[in-house]
């Protein structure tokens, strides 16, 4: 070996070995951070005040095709303004010469003929942070039946003044999730409009059928006790809970179900048009204030809510929405940057295809439940998919649809980028300040 390239080996070698196998890596030497030890051992990346700086440490893992494997670190950082973006780890699947590899096998929902997936990288998720400000990332990923390794990425980028500081970064087998199957449901139903408590038994025997079919949720629609009643939702309003929540809650109970719906709330001199989550032991879970209104809710003296709080059920997190919500993207993906992995949605009436993209664009499980009849094209009772997919649409008045999912079974697209919705909270664009 020539002293020159003698002389680079080992300095290259040494520098690996300062971070204990983990080598520093920038796309290119004008962007390079500053790459350091801390206390404690801890990998470090600093950032002067230039924009556009991006740096990682990197190191390999063998795994085996097929096997499960669980990524764990924790995170410090200082300065950083959005860790979600600029702290990122990625976890790259490869074959033992070094080259990216394929996924196992074509999903069944995507179009005969098209290219196999790539493997792409995975985003592991940053969990809870401790009092010294130690945030744990951690994830769990099945390694490609073709992959022999994966390179691991702690990385920082994009945050002038930034630091980070990687701690306990481990890869290691483990056994493999189990599954978590869901069995979800919505009603296709209107009701006849006599009185608000004639509405709500109109639905008892639907609720009676979905828990036949094991629905661990069910959707009903939309300001269900006023449907087709002739008042003003000042005189028909009650407080939650109250009459018509109570009386779900029982069947809720009874039939061992969670029940989402719709009904409009009187709370002090205010109506909200709200959504309510019941669980199966009868309890209310939570609501949800409608937060878009169209005009002639507006015009009613209809009050918008403010929040999107998502529910944590037996089964996985819970948002709602409720119909206009539906027309726009804010509402779902604010649910799901909270982590909803179904979204429920009594809606009145809306542009199917807005149903489809909002399930897609979050990859979420969308569960409607409408008024409109089905050749009429403007909205159906449905359970969507990930992709977007119907999964089952209502084709009758007066029946029950039902779609089985698995919440953990992530989902990829042709041409995919990935588990996209693991990667929503790393590359969603920031929405400026007050807008």
């Amino acid at each position: 070996m020539k002293p020159i390239l003698a002389c680079l080996f080992f300095s290259l070698s040494l520098h690996a070995a300062d971070f204990h196998d983990w080598t520093p890596m920038s796309p290119r030497d004008e962007i390079r951070p500053q790459f350091s030890m801390g206390a404690d051992d801890t990998l470090v990346i600093t950032h002067d005040q230039r924009e556009g700086l991006d740096g990682w440490f990197q190191k390999s893992f063998a795994v085996e095709g097929g096997a499960f494997y669980r990524f764990e670190a924790s995170r410090k950082t200082s300065g950083v303004t959005s860790t979600r973006q600029s702290c990122l780890v990625r976890v790259l699947w490869q074959d033992a010469k070094g080259a990216g590899v394929k996924l196992d096998a074509a999903p069944e929902y995507l179009t005969p003929g098209l290219p196999m997936p790539s493997a792409e990288p995975e985003y592991p998720t940053d969990g809870k942070t401790d009092a010294e400000g130690w945030t744990r990332v951690s994830g769990v990923y099945r390694a490609p039946s073709r992959a022999a390794k994966a390179i691991l990425e702690l990385h920082l980028q994009w945050a002038p003044g930034g630091r980070v500081e990687w701690r306990g970064a481990d890869f290691a087998e483990t056994p493999p999730p189990a599954a978590r199957k869901v069995r979800l449901a919505a009603v296709h139903y209107k009701p006849q409009g006599k009185s608000p408590r004639a509405n709500c038994e109109e639905f008892a025997p639907l609720i009676a059928e979905a828990a036949q079919k094991h629905a661990d949720l069910v959707v009903l629609g939309e300001t269900v006790p006023s449907a087709n009643v002739k008042a003003k939702p000042e005189d028909i309003a009650e407080p939650v809970p109250g009459p018509s929540t109570t009386y779900f809650a029982d069947l809720a109970k009874q039939h061992r179900l969670h029940v989402v719906l719709s009904l409009y709330e009187k709370e002090e001199h205010l109506i909200y048009n709200t959504a309510v989550l019941l669980g199966p032991d009868g309890t209310l879970i939570g609501k949800y204030r409608k937060v878009s209104l169209p005009p002639g809710e507006a015009a009613k003296g209809i009050a918008p809510g403010k929040d999107y709080p998502v529910f944590d059920t037996a089964f996985g997190k819970v948002g709602l929405m409720v119909c206009y919500d539906g027309f726009f993207p804010e509402v779902a993906r604010e649910l799901t940057k909270s982590g909803a992995e179904v979204i429920a949605w009594p809606v009145w009436g809306c542009n199917p295809l807005l149903a489809q993209a909002r399930a897609c664009e979050n990859h979420v499980f969308v569960v409607s439940s409408t008024f409109m009849k089905p050749e009429d094209g403007w909205m159906y009772s449905a359970i969507y998919d990930q992709g977007g997919r119907p999964l089952a649409k209502g084709e009758k008045w007066g029946t029950v649809v039902l779609a089985e999912v698995d919440l953990n079974q992530a989902y990829y697209g042709p041409y995919n980028l990935g588990d996209f919705h693991s990667m929503i909270a790393r590359h969603r664009p920031p929405v400026p300040a007050g807008k």
